[in-house]
């Protein structure tokens, strides 16, 4: 069986493969043969300009042909390497044998050849790739995809700011808000799960097999290779790879850093699967229409459905990204004394836990813009829970000094249909000023918002 979008194991790269094209670049096992390319070019350079009399410093041709390796890095390549590692079994090794292999007819080059992975332990390479993926993952996917979400609720919150809605503590009617002041909530609460995202400082180590320059002090004794490392790690792309220095470690970083950046992410998951289940509820109640598509059906045997199937969809893969994200964090940062290999194999799916995210981000996007307010339906269950006046009626009672307020409040409205005229008549044989009577006497259940209109018009 051929691997197409039909045979493929994962959804990921199967139904959803078109919704996933950018990421697939940068996370996956060509993105990750790219990086281990940059990675070893980068170091490769940087050992040129070393002072080293065994390696004098490049030429500007060698320079930008060697960058023009990682800029131009094909599909074609990656496949040249895989075939590599088929003698190999090593993928590192690899990824070594095919720089050399481009250094042929190229004599300034082929006399450098040993320096291609010079000290190196394949780990160095291979976090320092990692690192590179999850910085331009993080960058150009995932925030962007947070970002389009956190602009798309903002704008809500203020076209939606003066809309007023009922509010349902533990299911039950409560004061009311207004559907704006709802969206705000949201964007708050993203707006610091992606600071806390884009914060995380993304870390590599170069520091060989167990983390204590032992290779490298061998060649040069007297030479600071730990100032270079981090010179390398450091410097911006292309000649550096733009990253934060890691000066302690054991044969690999320690990855610390990561189960940080997934617990981030994870975090900003969990407010999308409490906003998709709320706007979910929101369209049960009705207070929410969802624009038709032309085409769609709704149910196979009921023709008159319109789910919420794409808040649906991103509650569903949110939990699958945050399930490996969750592992990720939790297992990553544990290794069996200087190393094991239980982190490799775990690692190759960081791609699969964004891509849960990622496909989940659109998912969501998608159905908020389907989203139309129905304030028909909005006003009616408002105008049906006149009850919700009970807390302002006491609160100004107790204002006034009126014993027992709560509970003669309790007495007319728990678990009773509360009318209009009910509340007024209370209202009417209180002993308060005759001005707070008639400011009480006007409201109403739809305008009993408090600053929720201010409050979404802020954010």
């Amino acid at each position: 069986m051929s691997l197409s979008t039909i045979t493929a194991l994962s959804p990921l790269d199967g139904r959803y493969a078109t919704k996933l094209a950018a990421l697939r670049p940068i996370m996956s096992e060509h993105g990750y043969m790219h990086r281990r390319v940059q990675v070893e070019v980068a170091w490769f350079i940087a050992l040129s300009d070393a002072g080293f009399a065994e390696f004098k410093p490049l030429t500007t041709g060698a320079r930008a042909y060697l960058l023009g390796l990682v800029k131009n890095f094909s599909e074609a390549d990656a496949a040249a390497i895989k075939e590599i590692e088929k003698t190999t079994n090593h993928d590192v090794k690899a990824v070594e044998y095919w720089i050399k292999s481009k250094f042929e007819a190229r004599p300034e080059l082929e006399k450098a050849s040993e320096f291609v992975h010079f000290a190196c332990t394949s780990e160095d390479i291979n976090n320092t790739s990692h690192a590179l993926q999850l910085r331009s993952g993080r960058d150009q996917v995932v925030l962007p995809g947070l970002d389009r979400i956190v602009l798309k609720l903002r704008e809500m919150a203020h076209a939606f700011a003066d809309v007023p809605m009922l509010s349902r503590t533990h299911g039950q009617t409560a004061s009311p808000t207004t559907v704006g002041k709802e969206m705000a909530n949201v964007v708050m609460r993203l707006q610091t799960a992606c600071e806390k995202i884009a914060a995380v400082k993304i870390m590599g180590k170069m520091n060989g097999a167990v983390g204590n320059y032992n290779a490298h002090l061998s060649a040069w004794p007297e030479f600071d290779w730990e100032a270079f490392s981090k010179k390398v790690i450091e410097t911006p792309e292309p000649l550096g790879l733009g990253l934060t220095f890691q000066p302690y470690s054991i044969q690999i970083e320690p990855h610390d850093y990561m189960a940080e950046l997934f617990d981030a992410v994870a975090r900003a998951n969990t407010i999308l699967i409490d906003l998709s289940r709320d706007i979910w509820g929101y369209v049960s109640l009705g207070y929410f229409k969802q624009r038709l598509k032309a085409g769609e059906i709704g149910s196979s045997t009921m023709p008159h459905k319109v789910n919420p199937i794409d808040f649906e969809n991103a509650e569903g893969n949110l939990g699958l990204a945050n399930a490996l994200l969750k592992h990720l964090s939790e297992k990553l940062p544990v290794s069996r004394w200087q190393r094991d290999l239980t982190d490799s194999t775990v690692l190759r799916n960081m791609g699969v836990a964004l891509g849960y995210a990622t496909l989940a981000y659109a998912s969501l996007l998608t159905g908020l813009n389907k989203l139309e307010i129905n304030e028909e339906n909005l006003a009616e269950d408002l105008d049906a829970a006149w009850e919700v006046l009970a807390e302002p009626i006491q609160t100004v009672m107790r204002r006034f000094g009126v014993q027992g307020a709560y509970e003669k409040l309790k007495e007319v409205t728990r678990g009773k249909t509360v009318t209009a005229e009910a509340l007024h008549g209370l209202i009417q044989s209180l002993e308060i000023p005759q001005a707070e009577k008639d400011r009480l006497l006007a409201m109403t259940p739809g305008s009993y918002v408090g600053k929720a209109a201010e409050l979404a018009r802020r954010v």
